[in-house]
């Protein structure tokens, strides 16, 4: 447990090694701030893809800013100098330590842009990880899972040039459809929430994170329905239900379309990964446009 203050703010961060080896740490982060200010200044060595499992929180780096959930992580490299904000509480995330050399070996010359667009294959690959992480073989499994992330995260093409406005726009809308704002259910009321006509609103979606605002609603959903069934979530029907889903079938085919695999096969998936004979991973992610404490 770490307490660092921050400004009147004391924020608390449980951290969890949960793998370490072969020049890759895996570590659970629980953060606990009630307050807005900004941390101080921070520079990391080595490079970091973090992804959130639960709650957001705020990342500034060079003067640049972006909301991180389970729908948008981020790639930290050496040397950057960055700050966090939590205006909602605390978050839950996990970071991925990649020491230099064995990212070079991995991403080449390659540089993806350090903020991450996590569509559901890749929230699932990090699942995976985790899953290999709690199994314990940190040489092989966990490895071997991440290089599939990693080339989630490669995998992904570039996206419009920068725009503050439209960023703050896409990162409202966002926060409504995570809070299950009672105007995220269709996209005219939101776009009225937001001050915003229905076209802006779409089209700053597409541009900022390359997929539709219905793709993104859809996919939050989908990232609801893993969690269930990571947690042994035995009725489909009532999931389906409970999650908006029109029926089961209807959840079936939107977990396919956007994952790749039943929900049925997710169970068998997410379960805890032993040394030894183990399930095939599914096959590396095709984000319309990829991207990742």
């Amino acid at each position: 447990m770490l307490s660092v203050a921050v400004g009147s703010v004391r924020v608390v961060l449980d951290a969890v090694v949960l793998s370490r080896g072969s020049g890759v740490t895996v570590a659970g982060f629980t953060c606990t701030d009630h307050g807005r200010g900004w941390s101080g200044p921070e520079v990391q060595p080595d490079v970091r893809l973090v992804l959130v499992h639960g709650g957001w929180f705020r990342r500034r780096v060079g003067g640049a800013e972006s909301t991180v959930d389970a729908t948008a992580g981020y790639l930290g490299l050496p040397g950057e100098e960055e700050q966090f904000a939590h205006p909602a509480g605390g978050d839950r995330c996990t970071c991925i330590r990649i020491a230099e050399p064995l990212w070079r070996r991995v991403a080449g010359e390659r540089r993806p842009a350090p903020a991450v667009y996590v569509d559901a294959r890749l929230e699932l690959a990090h699942r995976r990880v985790l899953a290999a992480a709690r199994g314990g073989d940190a040489g092989f499994a966990v490895v071997e899972e991440l290089l599939g992330l990693v080339a989630a995260v490669l995998g992904g093409g570039g996206r419009a040039p920068a725009d503050p406005a439209r960023a703050a726009l896409v990162a409202r809308a966002r926060e409504a459809i995570a809070a299950g704002d009672p105007a995220a259910g269709a996209l005219v009321p939101l776009a009225g929430a937001l001050g915003v006509s229905p076209y802006r609103l779409s089209r700053a979606f597409t541009a900022e994170l390359g997929v539709s605002l219905t793709h993104y609603r859809n996919r939050v959903r989908v990232g609801r329905a893993l969690d269930r069934l990571e947690g042994g979530e035995p009725s489909l029907a009532a999931l389906a239900a409970e999650l908006g889903f029109a029926d089961q079938a209807h959840l079936t085919r939107t977990v396919r379309r956007h994952v790749g695999c039943t929900p049925a096969a997710l169970r068998r998936l997410l379960a805890p990964v032993s040394p030894g004979p183990r399930t095939p991973p599914p096959a590396p992610p095709r984000s319309p446009r990829g991207s990742p404490r």
